[in-house]
């Protein structure tokens, strides 16, 4: 894939209402975007595609919805305080700053198969303008905040770099109210803030991003069985909703480079067109996590088999998606520009030809409705069926051009069924349903439409 590609695609999510530049109108905010009509649609039918699948159709998963700020002992218990670091470097030239292992990564590709002394930032020059670096920091890149009317030590807070931490915290709470027994996992979806150097690649790298975040906890000795089933799930979610399987690969971490506290860490890289990147991570953190908060709060929060009676610490299985990335890799692969056009109801038919081929259950809208006419009675049929459709449905009423180009904004956009509302609908009671990927049509009657709908879209 191009980085042309990737500058239609920002384009067209600013021109369509997909996606804007946070804070446009004052210049706008670093990495900071807003997510427009049809965005937040298809950001939200991305969220629940998963919490479908995660937690809606299994019976071993619970959600939690847990708050963003938390008592500052639960993130020195949790380590982010003091690992939760990026290595920063700044140029003494232009005074840019960077991640120091981004520039070494960049570096040791460009001498790929050159036999030399391990890298150091000494080796490595500003890409901006060349210049000397400075010699590596360490930055935490947790937000700081105040609760409370004074700024001083006492009332420190931090925005959740993350938001496993609210599930661990509430291990107990969920498994006695739920009343549930090992394997089982607490799913949670939320917004979380990470300070970073450099963030970039239009949505991708964001400090305010959101997780769809899942913590599967397991007895000591299935843990190995249960990762490879979650690192599987990854790859079959993203391909069931119409993700490319070629654009997606496995990294396995090497074990010098796991987090402290990994026993194994899997990403599923996506290609993006600047190269393969990190999409979802899949992490053993062991018993990590819930003994740190025992040793660090004074609470329990072991597990008692009641069947064996046998108590233990639990290890946890956790697969983390960054939500936003996932909308962009699915944008990404449903992008597709025909040349010459494809629809031959319009004199436009020699232009380019824009069409998102997003999943129907992840489309903003579903259906748009068409009439031929601006008058009665096809107005009048129209606007019932969009009532009806809204019901169950995002829909469109569009009455404004030629149905040719009334088809190719709904291409654009997504939207996988166009209904059409002709002089014979008043007759017969049908309207013509045209596939937004095969352009075949065929004639439905009007109570007929809802459901087929519902069998395309899965609900």
């Amino acid at each position: 894939m191009s980085e042309n590609k990737m500058d239609k695609i920002v384009a067209l999510a600013k021109r369509r209402g997909f996606i804007f530049p946070g804070s446009e109108i004052y210049g706008g905010l670093g990495s900071a975007y807003d997510y427009g009509p049809l965005g937040v649609l298809l950001k939200n039918n991305v969220r629940q595609a998963w919490w479908k699948q995660v937690v809606q159709q299994r019976d071993d998963v619970v959600g939690l919805d847990a708050a963003i700020l938390m008592a500052p002992k639960a993130w020195e218990a949790s380590g982010h305080l003091q690992s939760f670091t990026d290595p920063l470097v700044d140029c003494k030239g232009c005074k840019k700053r960077f991640r120091a292992d981004h520039l070494l990564e960049a570096r040791s590709r460009e001498m790929k198969g050159l036999k030399e002394k391990p890298l150091t930032i000494k080796d490595v020059r500003c890409p901006e303008c060349g210049g000397e670096l400075t010699d590596i920091r360490q930055f935490n890149m947790m937000f700081k905040t105040f609760m409370g009317p004074l700024e001083d030590a006492a009332a420190v807070v931090y925005l959740r770099p993350e938001t496993a931490q609210g599930i661990f915290v509430n291990f107990l709470n969920v498994q006695t109210t739920a009343r549930k027994r090992l394997p089982f996992g607490i799913a949670q979806t939320g917004k979380s803030f990470r300070n970073e150097i450099t963030p970039g690649n239009f949505t991708f790298r964001t400090r305010e991003f959101e997780q769809m975040e899942l913590e599967y906890f397991v007895k000591p000795g299935t843990d190995e069985e249960t990762f490879e089933s979650w690192k599987d799930f990854m790859l079959d979610w993203f391909v069931g909703l119409g993700g490319k399987k070629d654009h997606f690969r496995f990294y396995e971490h090497p074990k010098e480079d796991l987090s402290h506290y990994s026993k194994r860490t899997v990403d599923l890289e996506y290609e993006f067109p600047w190269g393969w990147a990190e999409l979802w991570g899949c992490a053993n953190r062991t018993d990590f996590d819930l003994k740190q908060h025992s040793q660090h709060s004074g609470q329990d929060l072991s597990y008692r088999d009641d069947a064996t009676g046998e108590r233990y610490i639990p290890y946890v299985i956790e697969p983390s998606l960054g939500l936003d990335r996932a909308v962009l890799a699915f944008l990404i692969d449903a992008y597709e520009e025909i040349e010459g056009g494809r629809t031959t109801t319009t004199e436009s038919n020699k232009e380019v030809e824009t069409v998102l081929r997003l999943h129907p259950a992840l489309a903003p809208i579903k259906a748009a409705i068409l009439p031929l006419s601006k008058k009665e009675p096809l107005v009048g049929i129209a606007r019932k069926l969009q009532a009806e459709l809204a019901k169950q449905f995002f829909v469109q009423y569009d009455e404004v051009g030629s149905i040719g180009r009334r088809y190719r904004r709904q291409d654009e956009i997504g939207t996988p069924f166009c209904l059409t509302v002709d002089f014979d609908t008043p007759n017969d009671n049908k309207v013509t349903v045209r596939d937004r990927d095969t352009m075949k049509q065929e004639r439905l009657a009007l109570d007929e439409v809802a459901g087929h709908i519902a069998a395309k879209v899965g609900r």
